[in-house]
């Protein structure tokens, strides 16, 4: 009987540290996306334009995932040069879903909030 429980307790417990390093584990979202080069926490912008082309990279030479409309609100975590890493904050008008991560320039923004 205590082998019983020795061998359940190292199951849960294996089973516990399983669980807690995929919770570490970056998303594959996150850990495919090119590198900022700084950060901006907590800051929301709003998007000054119409066909905005939202990026997979900080620069032109990426493919767009769709276009941004203006007063579409992007939420920004990061940058590289003046790109701005960011996700959706709702649906784009243009059709992308809540949640979209891309890239966008920093003068597409005409305000940017913390």
């Amino acid at each position: 009987m205590t082998l019983l429980r020795g061998t359940a307790a190292l199951a849960a417990s294996t089973a516990l540290l399983a669980g807690g390093a995929m919770a570490l584990a970056p998303s594959a979202s996150a850990a495919s996306s090119p590198k900022c080069t700084y950060n901006l926490t907590d800051f929301t912008g709003t998007v000054d334009g119409d066909g905005v082309n939202y990026r997979t990279g900080p620069s032109t030479g990426y493919t767009a995932k769709g276009r941004l409309y203006d007063g579409d609100r992007v939420r920004i975590y990061c940058g590289k040069g003046n790109w701005y890493y960011s996700s959706l904050a709702k649906r784009s008008k243009g059709g992308l879903a809540k949640g979209t991560t891309g890239w966008i320039r920093s003068d597409m923004l005409y305000q940017l909030a913390g």
